[in-house]
């Protein structure tokens, strides 16, 4: 089943989408695809078939966000803890997803009409290699594709991606490419394995669960969350537009708690840049006009500097990243 569908919506979703589409819309939404086990019991069906019809609703609901002009989706496919499930169900999930990104590959020419870019988080190391090398060419084949994009979080837990995040940050320290006091939380965010995103307008979770499970901790501190009683391979476009209705309710008071963020961010740099220059300068002055003027060009200085550092340091970090997509590549071609 192809990844990207095609068709429109009926009339009634196409009248129901130009009401929608004019109030506030997200642009980037979250899904935790929850209930492909349950829905499998409900039909007497076997396990695997369950996550059969879950991918195909996702699928599906990437034509709805297509339509309804949603050019980002971030889906919860495999989370770490899913690998202490039975082995399989384990070995299963595996073949499904290696299907399913070799059928991607095969869609070359569909992804590249719909610049579509495929974006893989997580770590990639505790998937089986051949996963690790289908997952790279797809990865590499669409990455230059900017019209909507499409992050799968495989081998994910939001807390693993902030402990990577950390350890990320320590290797640019060690490798002389920062400063201690060059870390923050804006910087830890650049860090994460979604910094080429925004972070989500909204995050739905199906099946009436109301936990997030580990997924997106620190993007969606400031996100729009529904919970709805559906299974995942049941859900439905009208489904989608209730959910969206519900951001549009709470989108000024999110957007409030966001712009405050952000103002909040700049200045605790504003403070911690102070405080390093206070350390820089000599202990002494008078408290004349040249004083201050003295000090704010100190701050001026170490603000550049401190931006600089940070810029290679990402530079390196992206490298670092793409190097290893890239050489899983290379060992698929001398293999």
């Amino acid at each position: 089943m192809s990844w990207i569908r095609e068709g429109e919506l009926n009339l009634l979703e196409r009248i129901s989408a130009n009401i929608l589409t004019a109030g506030p819309m997200p642009k980037h939404v979250a899904f935790i695809m929850d209930g492909n086990r349950r829905f499998a019991r409900k039909k007497n069906m076997e396990r695997q078939d369950g996550h059969m019809q879950g991918f195909n609703k996702l699928a599906e609901t990437l034509r709805w966000c297509k339509h309804l002009n949603i050019p980002e989706v971030t889906v919860y496919a495999f989370s770490i803890e899913n690998f202490k499930r039975s082995k399989e169900e384990v070995d299963g999930l595996m073949e499904l997803a290696r299907q399913k990104f070799e059928k991607l590959l095969e869609e070359r020419e569909n992804l590249e009409k719909h610049g579509v870019c495929i974006r893989v988080l997580g770590d990639l190391n505790m998937l089986p290699l051949d996963l690790q090398q289908v997952i790279a060419k797809a990865v590499i084949m669409t990455k230059n594709h900017n019209k909507c994009f499409l992050n799968v979080c495989f081998a994910y837990t939001s807390r693993y991606e902030i402990t990577n995040a950390v350890r990320e940050m320590a290797w640019g320290v060690e490798q002389g490419l920062i400063k201690a006091s060059d870390v923050s939380e804006t910087l830890l965010s650049e860090c994460l394995y979604s910094n080429n995103s925004p972070n989500p307008d909204l995050l739905i979770r199906t099946s009436g669960e109301v936990r997030l499970s580990d997924f997106l901790l620190w993007q969606t501190s400031h996100s729009c969350l529904v919970f709805q009683s559906v299974l995942w391979p049941e859900y439905s476009f009208w489904n989608l537009c209730e959910a969206i209705i519900q951001y549009q309710l709470n989108h000024k008071s999110i957007q409030k708690a966001r712009d405050l963020h952000r103002e909040e961010q700049v200045l605790q740099q504003l403070e911690a840049d102070c405080a390093c220059v206070a350390e820089q300068l000599p202990h002494h002055g008078n408290g004349k006009p040249a004083d201050a003027q003295r000090r704010q060009e100190a701050l001026q200085h170490y603000t550049v500097a401190r931006e600089a550092r940070v810029q290679d340091f990402l530079e390196a970090l992206k490298h670092k990243r793409d190097s290893f997509f890239t050489n899983l590549c290379s060992e698929t071609v001398s293999t």
